[in-house]
């Protein structure tokens, strides 16, 4: 080999060295480190925790009364501050798997902080007053807003939230009981096309992406209240209410007192007739969420009462009653709404009567999470789009069940082995899909 080819082999050999350092050089700069993943991560970390700092600080004055927050609060910030210093930290981590691991739960924490407060606090207030409204509308679970909201929060959105009641009872003669045999629309069409002689007819619906169930009842006098039998230590479903008193369907009625929410439910609120005699007359509570008596009389006329007592409801001829509200409908006037009326979404039952006589029964589901199906604005539509002249709230939540005879269940659902089953899906306190014992229950039986 000349000289010439000993250069020409020399120059490529350093050509090469040097092609090879500035690739290292280029992979190593362009390499990740933890140094770089701490850096993208520690500010993430922060977020929370200055959101957190921010959330005790200016609800500090809530947050102290409800200790068990106030703790919890304080324990996401020391949470939050061990993890700070332990990104700090230059311990070498050996164990590279348990470093992505801690990495994960660490992103799964970030996002789970972030989304609660941002949810509790953030600028979308939907949650804040599908919370508040929801909460504060039950006798049993107002301390759920109340341990993040201020009395002044909490006022702020009911005031957002309301129903005025239409001022007037019932006028007995808006009901002519006498069937139209021409339709208006589609809604008149689905309550009068039935099978001749046909008691009743189910209506399924759906509200806000929930299944929901309209019972027209053509014959308003098979419309009656049934009692626990164990009033008042306990409630009973409403299948065995039904089983009891061979009912053709029923549905929950009216509201019960149920302090500490023991699931007895044994003590009917307000007023109670049951085929003509007096059950209740304000004996444990006279709590019914605006309202009042919700009756039909002799003569087969639901009707509406405010501050009825037992025995001016027997005077205006109620033969069987239950207590709750708000009022929809009264006389064709529709209460004003403002928001979600308060009540925010749930499961819901309602009853009406069209001028025709035929009484209405409604169930509408809801989720696991409490967030869909109906508001005090849904029901009143529904009820107004099939005619109602009068309309009033049931007890709803848990509650709310739409039960049939073993044959005619098997109709709408997959599996019925009891003589009655509830064709709608209720989900309890604890997210299981069961119903509750109950005071009252509205039933369809001759």
């Amino acid at each position: 080999m000349d000289n010439g080819d000993n250069m020409k082999h020399k120059n490529d050999k350093n050509f090469d060295d040097f092609y090879e350092f500035n690739t290292k050089k280029r992979k190593k700069k362009n390499k990740i480190t933890k140094r770089d993943i701490l850096l993208i991560i520690l500010p993430l970390l922060f977020i929370p925790f200055l959101l957190t700092l921010i959330v005790i600080s200016t609800h500090s004055s809530t947050l102290i009364k409800q200790p068990i927050t106030y703790i919890i609060y304080c324990l996401l910030l020391v949470f939050q501050l061990a993890f700070l210093f332990g990104a700090f930290a230059k311990k070498k981590r050996k164990n590279g798997k348990k470093w992505a691991f801690i990495k994960i739960v660490l992103i799964m924490y970030i996002i789970g902080v972030l989304g609660f407060n941002i949810l509790l606090y953030g600028p979308d207030k939907r949650f804040k007053t599908w919370l508040i409204s929801t909460a504060m509308s039950t006798m049993n679970h107002q301390y759920l807003c109340k341990w993040f909201y201020s009395d002044a929060d909490i006022a702020k959105v009911i005031n957002s939230n309301y129903i005025v009641e239409v001022d007037e009872e019932t006028d007995k003669s808006k009901i002519k009981m006498k069937e139209k045999v021409t339709y208006d629309n589609e809604y008149e069409e689905a309550i009068l096309k039935h099978k001749k002689n046909a008691k009743y007819k189910i209506i399924k619906l759906t509200v806000n992406d929930q299944p929901a169930y309209l019972a027209a009842i053509y014959d308003p006098s098979l419309v009656k209240v049934a009692v626990t039998s164990r009033m008042p230590s306990a409630g009973q479903f409403v299948t065995k209410m039904a089983e009891d008193h061979n009912a053709l369907l029923a549905i929950n009625g009216g509201g019960f007192y149920d302090p500490g929410y023991t699931d007895l439910g044994g003590k009917p609120t307000g007023v109670t007739i049951s085929n003509g005699k007096i059950i209740t007359n304000n004996n444990f509570s006279t709590y019914t969420q605006s309202g009042g008596l919700i009756g039909m009389t002799d003569d087969n006329v639901l009707v509406l009462m405010k501050g009825a007592t037992g025995q001016k409801a027997l005077q205006a001829g109620v033969r069987d009653g239950v207590s709750w509200g708000p009022f929809l409908i009264v006389n064709g006037k529709k209460s004003f709404i403002k928001g979600n009326g308060g009540w925010g979404y749930a499961a819901r039952s309602a009853i009406g009567q069209r001028e025709d006589g035929i009484v209405l029964l409604l169930v509408v589901d809801s989720n696991s999470t409490r967030t869909k199906g109906a508001d005090m604005v849904d029901l009143t539509e529904i009820m107004d789009n099939y005619g109602a002249v009068n309309a009033a709230n049931l007890d709803g939540g848990t509650s709310s069940v739409f039960v049939l005879p073993q044959k005619q269940a098997l109709k709408y659902k997959d599996s019925c082995v009891e003589k009655y089953c509830y064709i709608n899906d209720p989900i309890n306190g604890s997210l299981k899909h069961k119903t509750r014992a109950i005071a009252t229950s509205i039933i369809v039986a001759e």
